[in-house]
């Protein structure tokens, strides 16, 4: 670990490529720092303290060497969720406590190499949640692009509320908000079009302040933007058991975000970044990010794809951002104080709608009615529960999806050897067992408990047995649960019961002892079960001629 990051710090063999990279990245993400942080709730200076500190931190300990981590606004929604929860007064203290709570959330996981629990959220789970924050993100900023604060209960309900007051809303404001989403849209369609959230809020600002309607917010009316750099701030440990399940929450999508870098973009080495390294990278970002007073941060494909189009060769252009992003507060602090509220609304409507993964939720409503309820139901949680319990609830949905699909999945098929002794036939497994006979099955699928309903109904009925020998073969699996311990255990009686016996092939040595310790020996004895061997086929063919021998002596 210590070798991989003195690797990392090496520097760039080509530092104008990511140099020119970098500014391109500062100029992308300042803009979206500056929204997320609006939407979460705080000062906007702390999405550019994150920017300063967790951004190049990220970069220098990931495994992906060009993942960007920056501000998302999903995890933005959710932190919002979080902070709703305490007063205006508390809004320092929770942010750094937060921020370096989810930090230390993802170094756990990213110490301990936890990085497979992410492949239990469902993609059912992960459109649906995806696509509701992006509506969240929307109707969330309707307000401050016309002016219109609704006191209603949630995103819907205050959306209805608007409708239902068109009349009451500023029309200074709303001017400014729709002429920002238009100018937005009309520059991604010019060269310029990876600058052209930045550049549609320069364009605004400057208008504003020749306009000047004293109708419109600006940044400065939230909270004034500091000439200085961050300093540390510790956390607030009592409020820890307050927001512990928000911490994870905002940890998981962060993670769940940042995932799909590792996997889908190469180091310059041409291999993959470690998921585990990645993790942990926005773990000491976020860690840092909260301790210097700073929004949380994520890994981003987008961030990533821009930063790679803007001729990045090493980590150093990620790295880059902070000291730019410092340089940018303490000479155009200013600039930053006036960008006018409801530009900064129009921004985060449009990456709101860039958001909406409309082709995998048509991918997710054809695969089956399933999927397609478990989607629904993580849309409508997203936008009508608070955050984090959404998330909880999608993570459980997912690992109930699991469940149901492993237990579903399982198949028990008859193995006839053909006539000519050198290969064998597969076929569905019998309803009843022929008598004198023997019966050599093969399991696929799962065998936990939620499958063990399923697989009893497709063994063979005992029920008809005399003088039969079922042969299970279970090569392959190196530990079994004790539902499907117990599944064998009465099997095994019900076959004894009929003057019939059960026996187990290709038994991996760690079941072998499982059985002992279960005590299944004493049904089943170890003399009826035959460990698995280097050689594909001897264990069953043993199993098969003791079978054999056994038929001969009852008759």
């Amino acid at each position: 670990m210590t070798r991989s990051i003195s690797n990392q710090l090496r520097p760039s063999p080509n530092w104008r490529a990511d140099a020119s990279a970098g500014l391109t990245n500062t100029l992308t993400m300042i803009p979206d720092a500056l929204a997320n942080a609006l939407l979460i709730g705080v000062n906007p200076v702390y999405g550019l303290h994150a920017l300063m500190v967790g951004t190049p931190l990220g970069a220098l300990f990931s495994g992906s060497e060009f993942m960007t981590i920056n501000a998302t606004g999903a995890m933005a929604v959710v932190m919002a969720g979080v902070l709703a929860e305490f007063g205006q007064e508390q809004q320092q203290a929770v942010l750094v406590t937060l921020t370096m709570l989810v930090g230390m959330f993802q170094l756990l996981l990213g110490l301990f190499r936890l990085d497979g629990f992410l492949r239990f959220v469902s993609n059912a789970v992960l459109t649906g949640f995806m696509n509701g924050i992006a509506v969240a993100i929307v109707l969330g900023q309707l307000g401050r692009l016309t002016g219109y604060n609704s006191d209603a209960g949630n995103r819907i309900t205050q959306t209805l509320d608007l409708l239902l007051h068109l009349t009451q809303v500023d029309v200074a404001t709303t001017v400014i908000g729709l002429g920002a989403i238009a100018l937005i849209l009309l520059l991604s369609r010019t060269p310029l079009q990876q600058f052209n959230l930045v550049l549609a809020l320069l364009i605004i600002t400057v208008l504003v302040y020749l306009w000047q309607p004293p109708s419109i917010q600006l940044v400065k009316d939230i909270a004034p933007v500091p000439r200085s750099l961050p300093v540390p701030v510790l956390p607030d440990l009592t409020l820890i058991p307050q927001m512990l399940l928000g911490a994870i929450s905002v940890g998981l999508v962060g993670l769940i975000q940042g995932a799909g870098v590792g996997k889908t973009i190469p180091n310059s080495n041409g291999r993959y970044g470690k998921a585990w390294q990645d993790i942990l990278a926005q773990g000491v970002c976020n860690f840092g990010s909260g301790l210097f007073q700073g929004i949380p941060l994520g890994g981003s494909i987008s961030g990533t794809a821009i930063n790679i189009s803007a001729g990045a060769v090493s980590r150093w252009a990620i790295v880059l951002v902070g000291p730019l992003v410092v340089l940018a507060v303490l000479v155009f602090g200013g600039l930053v104080e006036r960008f006018p509220q409801p530009a900064i609304a129009a921004l985060l409507i449009v990456v709101g709608f860039q958001s909406l993964k409309v082709k995998k939720w048509h991918d997710v409503w054809l695969t089956g009615w399933l999927p397609r309820v478990v989607m629904l139901a993580t849309f409508v949680a997203t936008l009508l529960l608070p955050i984090q319990q959404a998330v909880l609830l999608g993570v459980v949905l997912s690992v109930l999806l699991q469940i149901y699909h492993s237990s579903l999945d399982v198949q028990v098929k008859q193995i006839l050897p053909m006539a000519t002794g050198q290969s064998f036939q597969e076929q569905p497994a019998p309803t009843h067992l022929s008598p004198n006979a023997i019966t050599i099955l093969h399991i696929y699928g799962s065998v936990f408990y939620a499958s063990a309903d399923i697989l009893r109904k497709a063994l063979p009925s005992p029920y008809t047995a005399d003088r039969s020998v079922v042969i299970l073969g279970l090569r392959g699996r190196n530990e079994l649960g004790s539902t499907f311990i117990n599944l064998l255990e009465r099997y095994a009686k019900e076959l004894c019961i009929r003057n019939s016996k059960l026996m187990l092939a290709g038994v991996e040595p760690l079941v072998v002892k499982q059985f002992t310790k279960t005590s299944l020996t004493d049904t089943i004895p170890l003399t009826d079960i035959f460990p698995t061997t280097p050689i594909l086929g001897e264990s069953m063919q043993r199993a098969k001629a003791a079978a054999e021998e056994w038929l001969a002596s009852l008759n």
